[in-house]
């Protein structure tokens, strides 16, 4: 079947509402999977239609080059699909124009990069992919892996030139994305090149932003049902969601696209948004995660509709995260978890527990130990927040390979290394004890451990 490109475009499809002829890369992306092309790209694709501008997007794959197989034949080009109970729109989107493999052409980024048209980076590197040690410093020798090094040249060359700085945004789920940019790139600079880290410093900002909208994994049955309702082949295709929000701080080094005009939120601060997000929405759904996996579930929306279940998330963000939420003017947080409720029970998403699963030692510290951490100071306990921490215990104990497979961790070998060394008495100690693999300021109590103990010995459901 023919593939979709520029030259094919299917008829009646809704189209970029754009010229792409003739206009330059303005923004770089690191990391440019599914969720950049249904969110980052997808917010580009409609400020260039509403506003012009020469915003076209570079992307920069680290390591894979399954990206660019996908994208580079269709000249960038790749559907939209939004899918509801109400049906699936689909759309083109048009504001990526390439994909790059950092391993094979990296003069090209680093030139990208460096090139005065180009005014944002933008980052889903994941977690990971910010080379951070467990204590959260630069792991600098795992950082000449990733970004750094390219970031680190093209910063050389534009300061060289007499340039600009760059506008650095992180659309990570990580607390405090942007100034923890900041923090890890100037610790990269300051040991290879002090000069340019001032400079970096003065020229460069890192806003900080909040990210949200369900991008399940595509299915080769989504792209099979896509060519069907098309007439061509679509394999850069991504799934979503109707929901879709975009929460930026107002710190740029230089110009951007018209983000603002097509529903992106420019705020003073995104702190409100970014703790929300990360402790409801990211926090119930790693506890739908590892609960539901155990439960013999493989999609949220039949892990929120088990009806034990369903109150254990609820009690989650309604009387556990909400109230450690300082919420901004406007901020409905009651609402929201309203919202996410009936998002997480979208039945057209098919949104895998497993990819959820994946990386939690790296997502779980922002999505649950800063809620645990806040209710102890306070003196109450969080029930469902310590059977869900039971439920990825048992997860990386690898209680769920037998039906998902393997841990899929970067700290997999360590914490099974824990698991047999301490045991189910000892392991919680081991792992969130002050000197355990995830200390944090959350210091299990005895009434914690009770919990997490009695959760440990049975299924949470």
């Amino acid at each position: 079947m023919t593939r979709l490109s520029a030259a094919h475009l299917p008829q009646g499809l809704a189209q970029p509402g754009y010229d792409r002829t003739g206009r330059q890369v303005g923004i770089v992306h690191f990391g440019l999977g599914a969720f950049t092309r249904a969110h980052q790209a997808w917010y580009t694709d409609r400020a260039m239609a509403a506003a012009g501008g020469d915003w076209l997007t570079l992307g920069v794959s680290l390591r894979s080059p399954e990206v660019g197989a996908q994208l580079n034949p269709q000249d960038g080009l790749y559907t939209l699909a939004e899918r509801s109970g109400a049906g699936t729109r689909r759309q083109v989107i048009g504001a990526v124009t390439e994909v790059v493999l950092a391993t094979a052409d990296r003069a090209r980024v680093v030139a990208a990069l460096a090139a005065p048209s180009t005014h944002v980076v933008t980052f889903t590197v994941t977690e990971k992919g910010y080379c951070r040690q467990p204590d959260g410093a630069l792991d600098l020798a795992l950082a000449e892996q990733g970004f750094y090094p390219l970031l680190a040249e093209a910063l050389g060359q534009r300061r060289a030139a007499g340039q600009g700085g760059l506008t650095l945004l992180s659309c990570d789920n990580l607390a405090d994305n942007g100034h923890q940019l900041r923090r890890l790139l100037g610790d990269y600079l300051a040991a290879r090149d002090p000069g340019l880290g001032a400079w970096t410093g003065q020229t460069c900002t890192f806003p900080c932003s909040m990210v949200d909208r369900i991008v399940p994994a595509t299915t080769p049955e989504d792209r099979a049902e896509a060519a069907a309702a098309l007439g061509v082949e679509d394999r850069g295709l991504v799934v979503t969601e109707p929901f879709s929000q975009w929460v930026i701080e107002d710190a740029f080094a230089g110009p951007r696209p018209a983000w603002d005009l097509v529903g992106a939120e420019i705020v003073g601060a995104v702190a409100p948004y970014e703790t929300a997000k990360l402790r409801m929405l990211n926090g119930a759904h790693s506890a739908l995660a590892y609960c539901g996996l155990l439960a013999g579930h493989s999609f949220v929306h039949e892990a929120v509709g088990d009806p034990l279940l369903r109150p254990l998330v609820e009690g989650l963000m309604r009387e556990e995260a909400l109230p450690t939420i300082a919420a901004a003017p406007g901020q409905d947080l009651s609402a929201y978890a309203d919202a996410l409720l009936d998002r997480f029970a979208n039945p057209a998403l098919n949104h895998k527990l497993n990819q959820i699963a994946m990386d939690g030692s790296q997502k779980i510290p922002q999505r649950w130990l800063a809620t645990l951490a806040a209710h102890q100071a306070s003196g109450r306990c969080c029930p469902a927040l310590l059977t869900a921490v039971a439920a990825w215990l048992r997860h990386v104990r690898g209680d769920n390979a037998a039906r998902w497979g393997a841990v899929d961790d970067p700290r997999a070998a360590e914490l099974a290394a824990a698991w047999a060394a301490h045991g189910a008495e000892g392991i919680v100690a081991a792992v969130f004890g002050p000197e355990g693999l995830l200390a944090s300021d959350w210091h299990p109590s005895a009434d914690d451990h009770a919990v997490i103990a009695e959760a440990l010995a049975v299924s949470p459901t």
